[in-house]
């Protein structure tokens, strides 16, 4: 509980049984009432690893719904275990817990809305081991996608992100892809509806239990971030509208 407001920390997990407990032991539970962890059946065993470490909420898949569709399930469970701040964090241990506290503070306090872990700001990408090709990548999309959603932000494509339980009531997250892209389609349903959204700086770790995609899911993530972007524009300016951002209002 934050200033009186009820937190869940929501883990989108697939094969997160090596470093499950890891990032487990360091979520702050002195702030955090609910732990919600969803397993995207998963060939190892990550759920009973879950129910070991006495995780009270564990949902588990029937089969496998991909990236975006774990996410749904978290953010469902979350809103009806009665959560005002949702924070979903990666169970492979590629960000560090101990931030919470700053993100949990940002949003408590109604300073922001929305929080990102950044692994651009700073240099934490790199020296965290992310690969040339990703960071290059990670670089050029960023900008594009700025200029053509009209923002500023230093990272679309971190996996650590803290919401108000009013963005998550208002964006339509189930219009969103089930797969890697449905974080960039959320970005853009978020800033449809007026949110801001702050950035603080993320250390990061690239290991061989980490979870990564490939390079050629990666090229398609990224033409998939692409035509997110250009609808947006589109959206935007008034030439073409999409269903997917839901109806415009204010936050």
């Amino acid at each position: 509980m934050y200033l009186g407001q009820n937190v869940v920390v929501v883990l989108p997990a697939y094969r997160a049984a090596l470093t499950l407990e890891q990032t487990y032991r360091e979520i702050p539970m002195d702030l955090v009432d609910e732990v919600v962890l969803v397993d995207d059946r998963s060939p190892d065993n990550t759920v009973e690893v879950a129910r070991a470490l006495g995780i009270k909420h564990v949902v588990v898949h029937d089969v496998n719904k991909g990236y975006g569709g774990n996410q749904k399930t978290c953010y469902d469970t979350a809103k009806a275990l009665g959560a005002d701040i949702v924070v979903m964090l990666h169970p492979d241990y590629q960000y560090t817990p101990k931030l919470l506290v700053s993100m949990i503070a940002l949003i408590g306090n109604g300073v922001y809305p929305v929080v990102f872990g950044s692994r651009i700001l700073g240099k934490g990408a790199l020296k965290g081991g992310m690969p040339l090709y990703k960071y290059i990548a990670n670089r050029i999309l960023t900008l594009t996608q700025n200029v053509l959603c009209g923002q500023k932000l230093s990272e679309y494509h971190t996996g650590y992100r803290a919401f108000h339980r009013k963005v998550l009531d208002a964006c339509p997250y189930h219009l969103c892809s089930d797969d890697f892209v449905f974080d960039n389609q959320m970005i853009g349903q978020m800033f449809w509806h007026g949110f801001d959204i702050a950035e603080i700086t993320c250390p990061t770790k690239y290991f061989d239990e980490a979870s990564s995609i490939n390079f050629s899911r990666s090229m398609k993530y990224g033409f998939g971030v692409l035509n997110v972007s250009w609808r947006y524009f589109l959206a935007r300016t008034g030439i073409l509208g999409w269903s997917l951002l839901g109806k415009r209002g204010a936050a």
